[in-house]
C-alpha cells in the first residue's frame, strides 16, 4: 500500500507557503501583508482554481516549520519538490510583493528574501528587476 507523502503540496500552496515565511519573518504579520496574500490569491490567475480554505493549513505548516530547529531548510525542501522550476521567479515576485507591502523592508524580511533568491537560483538580474517591480507599486505618495 502506497500513501501520499504528508507534505505533498500543490505549487499553488509552495506559492502561499513562501509569501506567508516572508510575512513570519520578522515575528510581527501586518495587516498590509495579510491583505497583501489573500490579494493575491483571489486575483492573480495561478490560483484561479485554489481553495482558499489551504491558506489556513498553509499557514499553520510554515508555523510549525518555523518553530523547529531546521524549518527553513525543511521548507524549502518541499518548495523545491513542489513548486515546477517555471514558477521560481513568480514565488519570488510575490515574496517581494508581501515583503514590501507594508512600505518598509526589515532585515529579516531581507534575509529571507535572499534566502528565496539563493534557493530557487533566481538571477541577479531578473531579481533586481522583480525587487524595482515591488518597490514600484507599493511606493507611498
Amino acid at each position: 500500500m502506497t500513501q501520499a507523502p504528508p507534505h505533498s503540496l500543490s505549487p499553488q500552496d509552495c506559492l502561499v507557503a513562501l509569501m506567508i515565511a516572508v510575512s513570519l519573518s520578522d515575528e510581527q504579520v501586518r495587516t498590509a501583508e495579510l491583505l497583501k496574500i489573500e490579494g493575491a490569491v483571489n486575483n492573480l490567475p495561478i490560483f484561479a482554481n485554489y481553495d482558499i480554505d489551504r491558506m489556513r493549513v498553509m499557514s499553520q505548516t510554515v508555523q510549525d516549520l518555523f518553530a523547529e530547529e531546521e524549518g527553513l531548510d525543511a521548507l524549502f525542501g518541499l518548495i523545491r519538490d513542489n513548486l515546477p522550476q517555471r514558477l521560481f521567479e513568480t514565488a519570488y515576485a510575490l515574496a517581494c510583493d508581501v515583503a514590501a507591502s507594508d512600505g518598509t523592508l526589515r532585515e529579516a524580511e531581507l534575509r529571507l528574501l535572499e534566502e528565496i533568491r539563493y534557493e530557487l537560483d533566481i538571477d541577479r538580474l531578473h531579481a533586481a528587476a522583480i525587487e524595482r517591480g515591488a518597490r514600484a507599486r507599493h511606493m507611498r505618495g
